[in-house]
């Protein structure tokens, strides 16, 4: 890092540098990947809200590992608060649960082999259910750049999902 920039400028500065270091700490820490992925991409992300707030701020890799050992933390308290599902809950009329976990399963899968950046837009757009506008914020983007990366992202998430055969309550629609 050459030490010219404070805030964001900064932090993509040691972006390359501090992305492998701190990944690396997630994941010693827990055995997911897909966990240590999401954790890092929340270290940056709140890295990137706080060189906004302090313009001064200078982010160095021992600091963004704080942020990943503070991001994990969050991450494990929220798995502990996480309640049961309550197990009187009706199933849906009509649907096999078996197909309806294996589809999720697939799904979940399918997300985890795209680019941090494609997983990030299409979580927050569909699994957190975010307007594109606060979605572009988050990730610091202009609206029209956060609909063209869901485009990039969700196009990326169809080849990558498994070709299946049809389904029998798919009738000569498309899939």
């Amino acid at each position: 890092m050459s030490g010219e920039h404070t805030g964001p400028e900064a932090l993509l500065e040691v972006y390359d540098t501090a992305l492998p270091a701190v990944y690396g700490f997630v994941v010693r820490r827990c055995s997911d990947r897909r966990v240590a992925e999401d954790v890092t991409s929340e270290t940056f992300l709140a890295a990137m809200d706080s060189v906004r707030r302090d313009a001064d701020l200078t982010p160095t890799v021992p600091w963004l590992i704080g942020v990943a050992r503070h991001k994990l933390a969050d991450h494990w308290r929220r798995a502990q608060r996480t309640p049961e599902p309550v197990p009187d809950v009706p199933d849906p009329p009509g649907e096999d649960l078996a197909e309806v976990h294996l589809d999720r399963m697939i799904a979940h899968h399918t997300l985890a082999q795209l680019t941090p950046i494609h997983r990030s837009v299409l979580t927050l757009r569909y699994v957190d259910d975010l307007p594109v506008a606060e979605c572009a914020e988050i990730m610091g983007r202009t609206v029209g750049a956060t609909e063209a990366l869901l485009t990039r992202a969700k196009r990326a998430f169809r080849a990558a999902y498994p070709d299946q055969p049809a389904r029998s309550t798919r009738k000569g629609g498309r899939a």
